[in-house]
């Protein structure tokens, strides 16, 4: 069998920085494993606060890059109900209630199921997809987590007048409109391109541009809440489940802290804004999903000081204890505790002196 043929095959790699160690994974009284990384944490007005390796690492951000292109597809002319939009921001588990809400979208524009072109494949939820596997269903592109990104991109080629055949073009109309959206939001020019796991176009950008792209939804919510910017900023905030679903961190995430806008992506990427434009984005360098909801969950500790300190007041200690429980991730032994994956760097952060009156000035 030949081998089939693969991009920039043969040409050398962008060699990828792996930055500073983020979490630690503890078992018993040893550190078992070291996840090494990058984190970027921006204040209000777009200032660097917190950077752990390099905020410039040009990455691929994968789904996490799905609100930004939410923003461009609305521009463009999508038409579609926040729970659609939504769903145009998920990488969702494929449960009934997201099966059933990416169908509304496709049927509104006169659209169905086979319209899709994203990877088939079973849903991300293991429940559902054992469930699923249980009645013989085969993977569909309904079922794929992208599944409401793609009916959208759909949507918006119906709007706008493009054709829904090949829109996974890098340069159909509607894939140029998002990258133009995309380097618009981060400020960061796309300097590569490439193919996401759903099949749809993958621009590159920075960890600083990608904090710095959501700080603009999340600013926008109270400035201009009828902007596409603030229209994707409250559909994520006020249903988190439609954007992950039943067990999902980021849905838990969102949950946990008042007017936060988050997005996971694979390979180990999350960014985050809250209310006032407080922004982060993280990156794994091993790309694995283990230590990512502690690495965020440490991350938002710094984010939500960083707010606080600007507003003047101290961090709400419910909200906080809140972000910490959904960042707790054991390690198990005979099915039981018996570590944990620990970061340490946000205390440290905080604890370093100045930390709190530095804050309050810069803001």
């Amino acid at each position: 069998m030949t081998a089939p043929a693969v991009p920039h095959a043969g040409t050398t790699p962008v060699p990828f920085p792996v930055g500073e160690v983020l979490a630690r994974v503890v078992r018993g009284p040893l550190v078992e494993s070291v996840h090494l990384g990058h984190v970027v944490v921006v204040g209000p007005t777009g200032e660097v606060v917190l950077a752990l390796g390099e905020p410039g690492a040009v990455v691929w951000p994968r789904s996490s890059l799905k609100p930004l292109q939410a923003v461009a597809m609305l521009r463009a002319g999508l038409e579609v109900d926040d729970d659609g939009l939504a769903l145009a921001c998920a990488s969702h588990n494929g449960e009934p209630g997201h099966l059933d809400g990416v169908r509304a979208v496709l049927a509104s524009g006169g659209l169905t199921e086979a319209d899709l072109q994203n990877t088939p494949d079973v849903p991300l939820d293991p429940t559902t997809a054992a469930a699923w596997r249980a009645a013989g269903r085969a993977p569909t592109s309904l079922a794929q987590n992208c599944s409401g990104k793609h009916a959208s991109m759909l949507l918006t080629c119906a709007h706008a007048g493009w054709p829904t055949t090949g829109y996974l073009a890098a340069d159909h109309p509607l894939q140029r409109a998002v990258r133009a959206g995309v380097e618009e939001l981060t400020g960061i020019p796309v300097e590569h391109v490439t193919v996401d796991g759903c099949g749809a176009p993958l621009f590159s950008t920075t960890l600083v541009g990608l904090a710095r792209g959501f700080a603009h939804l999340a600013r926008a919510a109270a400035a201009a809440p009828s902007s596409a910017e603030g229209r994707v900023a409250a559909a994520v905030r006020t249903r988190p489940w439609l954007v992950g679903g039943t067990g999902r961190d980021v849905t838990a995430f969102c949950e946990a802290v008042p007017g936060l806008v988050a997005k996971d992506g694979a390979e180990g990427v999350y960014a985050a804004a809250l209310p006032d434009g407080t922004a982060l984005a993280v990156k794994l360098a091993d790309g694995g999903g283990r230590a990512r909801p502690a690495v965020m969950a440490a991350a938002l500790e710094v984010a939500l000081g960083v707010a606080a300190a600007h507003r003047g007041e101290p961090v709400d200690d419910a909200v906080l204890a809140a972000v910490r429980e959904v960042g707790y991730t054991p390690v198990l032994g005979h099915g039981a505790p018996v570590g944990e994956v620990v970061t340490g760097w946000a205390a440290a952060w905080h604890a370093a002196p100045g930390t709190d009156e530095r804050m309050a000035e810069e803001g």
